[in-house]
């Protein structure tokens, strides 16, 4: 039987491998300390509008600068941050459940910083991480910037809307 070629991978939708394996680990390293599990569904080169009211986002600088985002539903952070926490929160965002969804953020960037230690992409410096609560904000991005956004979904039986299970990581790098 002959062999079957792959077509290759069209620019526009190859995403940077390293960046997105660092992505992958280091999420799913954080969610399963908030005793979550989620899949990557899917990747992107350019940023998106994220679905979610609760964005997490930390700087990063050194021989690479930009920020990573992490996007989720209030319902998304309300389990994970209880989840971490090991206490139970809701129906609605309170205080604690945004500094915990900072703190989820500063997991996934620590896991991220620890994973390109070693590669073209590593960054020696993170901010404090910041908390946006809401939609409808836009962020502008300076040209050059290197971009990877990736999706996960959660299983969440009472979910009743696909974004109440997603949650985006998103990284805009600049090489020096």
């Amino acid at each position: 039987m002959p062999a079957i070629a792959e077509a290759p991978t069209p620019a526009c939708l190859a995403v940077n491998a390293t960046l997105m394996e660092a992505v992958i680990k280091s999420t799913g390293n954080a969610l399963t300390m908030c005793g979550l599990q989620a899949d990557c569904v899917g990747a992107a080169r350019v940023p998106h509008q994220e679905s979610g009211i609760v964005t997490g986002m930390i700087g990063v600088h050194g021989a690479v600068s930009g920020f990573v985002t992490v996007n989720m539903s209030e319902r998304f952070a309300l389990q994970a941050v209880g989840g971490l926490m090991q206490e139970e929160f809701g129906p609605q965002l309170n205080s604690a459940v945004v500094d915990g969804s900072g703190e989820l953020t500063n997991m996934v960037v620590g896991g991220i910083k620890s994973s390109l230690s070693t590669t073209e992409w590593a960054f020696s410096h993170i901010t404090v991480p910041s908390v946006i609560v809401g939609k409808g904000y836009a962020i502008a991005y300076a040209r050059g910037l290197e971009f990877l956004t990736t999706t996960f979904e959660y299983e969440d039986d009472d979910a009743v809307l696909l974004e109440d299970r997603l949650l985006h990581v998103s990284m805009s790098l600049l090489r020096r």
